[in-house]
Parts: structure tokens; C-alpha cells; sequence
């Protein structure tokens, strides 16, 4: 237990809680993420998926996305990069890294945070006006 009286989950059973959510299918349906390998027992290397939202040039594509959770998660974020080409605010041209800083919930990290809001997050950043109507790579495309 810490000073507060909660009693902080241990890093694998909060990734297995991840895990199976994420599994189950959440939301929409425009959001999933799964373990890269199964048999990894740090349960690090992490896919995301994100289909792309209405009305904007993302809309109908499928967007995939490698999160990396190392020891220290979920005390610290995931590196988070699209896989997918994306021409998007805060994403790397050239290797698709989404810039910690400039994401809310990335640079303002809390334990509670998940990799599923994270993908919510990034979904609805597509979708804002400096992202909604920006020309996008060859669908398909990947870094």
C-alpha cells in the first residue's frame, strides 16, 4: 500500500487487465491492441490498431501502431509509433514516434492511464482541424 491507502497493481497484472480488454474489443470498435509475442513474460512489445475517424481524410484506413512498455510502465508511458504512414501534428515524418511532449496524455503521464486511452486519444487527434483534412501517405504505406 502507499501513504494514500490504495494499493498500487503490480505492472504484470495491470498488463494482463490491458490485455484482456484489449482483447475483448472496446468502444466502437475503431480502437484494439494486442501483445506483439504472447510468450514474452514482460508482456513489453505491444500493436495497436486504429481505424481512421468520420469525416476527415483518415476516415475508413487502417492505422497500426507499436507501443513499447518497458520496465518502468504503467509509472511511465509507452513509446508509442505509427507503423502506418501517417502525416499528422506531433508524429515523426520519418519514423512515426509520437512526440511525448505534445500529446496531453503522454506528457502529463499518470498510472491510471491506459494504452487503450491513448489510442482514444490519438483517434480524436486525427480528427481535430490541423489533422482532419492534412494529405496523407499512400494507404498502405509503412515506416
Amino acid at each position: 500500500m502507499n501513504s494514500g491507502g490504495s494499493v498500487v497493481v503490480p505492472r504484470n497484472f495491470r498488463l494482463l487487465e490491458e490485455l484482456e480488454r484489449g482483447e475483448k474489443g472496446i468502444g466502437d470498435g475503431t480502437v484494439s491492441y494486442g501483445m506483439d509475442d504472447g510468450d514474452d513474460v514482460f508482456m513489453r512489445s505491444w500493436t495497436g490498431t486504429i481505424i481512421g475517424p468520420n469525416h476527415s481524410v483518415h476516415e475508413g484506413r487502417i492505422y497500426t501502431l507499436k507501443l513499447f512498455c518497458d520496465k518502468d510502465y504503467p509509472d511511465k508511458p509507452p513509446t508509442v509509433r505509427f507503423h502506418s504512414r501517417i502525416n499528422m501534428t506531433h508524429v515523426n515524418p520519418e519514423t512515426g514516434l509520437v512526440d511525448p511532449r505534445y500529446s496531453p496524455m503522454l506528457a502529463n503521464w499518470r498510472r491510471q492511464y491506459t494504452m487503450e486511452g491513448i489510442l482514444v486519444e490519438l483517434k480524436k487527434e486525427m480528427a481535430s482541424p490541423a489533422n482532419r483534412k492534412l494529405q496523407q501517405p499512400p494507404e498502405g504505406s509503412t515506416y
